[in-house]
Formats: structure tokens, C-alpha cells, sequence
């Protein structure tokens, strides 16, 4: 598996690039130094701890994919999962319509506890410092201890919530940010589930907010991207992007990628609040999430097809086809795109041409989008399954 690694992480594991560091540390501390970055290097790999995989919704994951992918176990639940898998501390963290909240074991699918919500879970949970924070359609934000599944706090909202939690710090203070069909952005104390702030929007929210360079983006039913300051809540700018907004925007460099039901997909200048461009490459909504990499922004539609534009004109690059509808949000791992169709099946395909490399037919829709560690594909299915999907072994 090649991954890219973070510049301090790359100091410590090769220390021979530095010699002065070399002649420094003492055999004892080198090993000592290098042990705990492989600790860590390891707890980054297996780890997606929220919708898109990132605070910005990036869907992008690290290190690669192989061409083929086998199963390696499945999970039951009572009813159809919407819900999008978190994956941290070798631990899958899933919601049902059956109103549970799972916890598994990454490794084995074996289950570790659940937690009963009011109603069906279809958001997906964030997992932070050792909580998991999940929205339900009772209305609820749910915090839970990530190993025992023990409710630490919830907070009631107005009307339910579909979408992915967020979050943001404010000096030592972490804060928690979710979207509901009240019409509001709620801002809470991570902690304490204590009000911040709240922002009012003019209809449903139903995807999740982004953060990035101190400023959230959403969109929602009233047709607005609104972009807001993180710490105070206060709107900066509301851009009219023509139709409703289904799903979550990705934020990249300072600008914001989404799709909405006017069969568009737009990218916003967020520091000067204009939309640079608007790509309208079908006559099908957008509901999902996109994914977006350097130079490319990658989208399902109801067109059944996946997207790909180039990220700084909008040009479209490629599609594939399938057979359903793609509602699912795909993932970027490496050189390789995964996402799930309303065909049923998962698919595995070139970033580079879009070309089909791989797909699995699971027999019921796909609406949940894929979550991406370690080499793990984990995905929940309309059958009410969970799916765990990983590189071929060695016979």
C-alpha cells in the first residue's frame, strides 16, 4: 500500500534523510520515536471517522485499492440501512431504520454494543475523541461513548435529522455542528451538548455542513449555499444556486463543489462569494455528495450515471454508466473511484478514465455511500445488510 504521509510523520519514520536528527537521537529514543509513529500512522490508516471522510466532505481516502475486492463479512440489522459507515479506532460505527446505532468490530463484523435511538438512524455518525455523535429521526443529536455505547448527552432539535454531524474547535472548546428539518444549523458544545448558536435557514436541511478556513457551508431546500462564520455563526455570504440542495457540498482550497436538483453542479469562490462556474452536463438531479481531488470533482446523478469534471472549469471528463440511479456519494482512494449504484451494485472504477474495473452485485438498491480505511470498503445496503469488502488473500 503506498499513502501519502504528513511531513512530520515522514521525519520521524525516515530519520537517515536528516542526518543531524540521526546523530541526535539515541538508539533507545530513535526506536522509541518510531514506534509511536507507526502507532499513529496506523490509527490514521484505519480511520473514516465521518461522512466524506473529512471536515471539509472531501471523500477522499488514503492509500490505494486493488483492481478486485472479495468480502470479508457482513453485518445484519432489522431494516434497510440509509446510514454511511464511520470507521476509527478499529471499530465500524453504523446506523439502521431499525433505530440502532451499531458498533462493530472493523476486523471481524462481530458486533461490540448498540445503542436504541426514538426513530431510524439514516445519518451518519462522526466519531471524535473517543465519542460518537449521531443524528436520529426522533429529532435527537446523540452522544455516545465510542467503546460502551453509553449515552453521554443528547440535544433536541426541532424536527429530524438526516444528515452527518460536523465539527470545529474555538480555542479548547470543540463544538458540533448539525443540519435539521427545522430549517436550522445547530451549533453545540461538544462536551456538554449546550447550545452555541443557531442559524435559520428557509426550509429543510438535509445534507451535511462543511468546514474549512473557519467558515461552514451548506446548502438545503431553500435553494441557498449559505456560508457561515465557524466560531460565531453569523451568515457571510447566501448564494442563490438555483434549485434545491439535497446533499452535502465539499469544500477544497477556499471554494465550495456541490450538486442540486436543478441538474447542475457548481463551484463557489468563497472568498469572494460568486459562483466561478456551473457545469450542466444532464437533465438529472443531484443528490449525492461530491468527491474532490486536485483536479477533478467526482458526482453521482439520477441520470444513473457517475460524473467527472474538471475541478477548475467543470468540463466534463468521463461518465459511467450504470443501471440505477446514483445516489450514493463516491469515495477517491488512490488512482480508483468506489460508489454504490441503485443497480445494487458496488463498483470500482479508473479516476483517470472511468473505465469499469471491478463491481459486485449485492441484489437491493445502494443509497449509502462507502466508507474507505485501512483497505476496507464498507458499504449498508436497502436489504438492511452491512458489507465489508477488502483485497483478495492469498489462497
Amino acid at each position: 500500500m503506498f499513502i501519502r504521509v504528513h511531513p512530520w510523520l515522514n521525519s520521524i519514520l525516515c530519520p537517515a534523510a536528516n542526518c543531524k536528527t540521526l546523530r541526535r537521537l539515541g538508539s533507545d529514543v530513535l526506536i522509541s520515536k518510531m514506534t509511536n509513529a507507526l502507532i499513529a500512522l496506523s490509527a490514521v490508516l484505519l480511520a473514516w471517522p465521518m461522512f466524506r471522510g473529512d471536515q471539509g466532505l472531501t471523500g477522499v481516502a488514503a492509500g490505494r485499492l486493488p483492481e478486485a475486492l472479495e468480502l470479508r463479512w457482513t453485518f445484519k440489522t432489522g431494516q434497510p440501512i440509509k446510514s454511511s459507515a464511520a470507521i476509527a479506532e478499529r471499530r465500524v460505527f453504523i446506523g439502521s431504520d431499525d433505530s440502532n446505532l451499531y458498533a462493530l468490530s472493523a476486523d471481524t463484523g462481530k458486533q461490540l454494543w448498540s445503542f436504541k435511538a426514538g426513530e431510524s438512524i439514516e445519518a451518519p455518525p462522526l466519531v471524535l475523541d473517543g465519542t460518537v455523535f449521531v443524528g436520529s429521526v426522533d429529532n435527537n443529536l446523540y452522544a455516545l461513548g465510542a467503546a460502551t455505547g453509553a449515552l453521554k448527552w443528547k440535544y433536541q432539535t426541532g424536527d429530524k435529522i438526516l444528515g452527518a454531524a460536523n465539527w470545529f474547535r474555538v480555542g479548547e472548546s470543540q463544538r458540533i455542528l448539525v443540519g435539521s428539518y427545522d430549517y436550522k444549523l445547530h451549533c453545540v458544545d461538544a462536551a456538554t451538548g449546550k447550545p452555541v448558536w443557531t442559524y435559520e435557514t428557509g426550509n429543510y436541511i438535509n445534507g451535511a455542513p462543511a468546514v474549512g478556513d473557519g467558515k461552514i457551508v451548506f446548502g438545503g431546500c431553500d435553494g441557498k449555499l449559505h456560508v457561515l462564520d465557524a466560531a460565531t455563526g453569523k451568515e457571510l455570504s447566501s448564494v442563490e444556486a438555483g434549485a434545491y440542495i439535497p446533499g452535502s457540498a465539499a469544500i477544497a482550497s477556499n471554494r465550495a463543489y456541490v450538486g442540486h436538483y436543478g441538474n447542475e453542479v457548481i463551484c463557489l469562490d468563497l472568498a469572494g462569494t460568486n459562483i466561478l462556474w456551473r457545469s450542466k452536463q444532464t437533465n438529472a438531479a443531484f443528490f449525492a455528495s461530491p468527491a474532490v481531488t486536485e483536479k477533478q470533482v467526482i458526482i453521482g446523478a439520477r441520470d444513473k450515471k457517475l460524473h467527472c469534471l474538471d475541478r477548475a472549469t467543470g468540463t466534463q471528463l468521463w461518465t459511467f454508466a450504470t443501471q440505477g440511479d446514483v445516489d450514493s456519494s463516491p469515495v477517491v482512494v488512490g488512482d480508483k473511484v468506489v460508489f454504490g449504484s441503485g443497480d445494487g451494485r458496488l463498483y470500482l472504477v479508473s479516476l483517470a478514465t472511468g473505465k469499469k474495473l471491478w463491481s459486485y452485485d449485492l441484489g437491493k438498491e445502494l443509497t449509502a455511500s462507502p466508507a474507505v480505511a485501512d483497505g476496507l470498503v464498507i458499504i449498508g445496503c436497502e436489504d438492511g445488510a452491512l458489507y465489508a469488502f477488502g483485497p483478495k488473500r492469498s489462497p
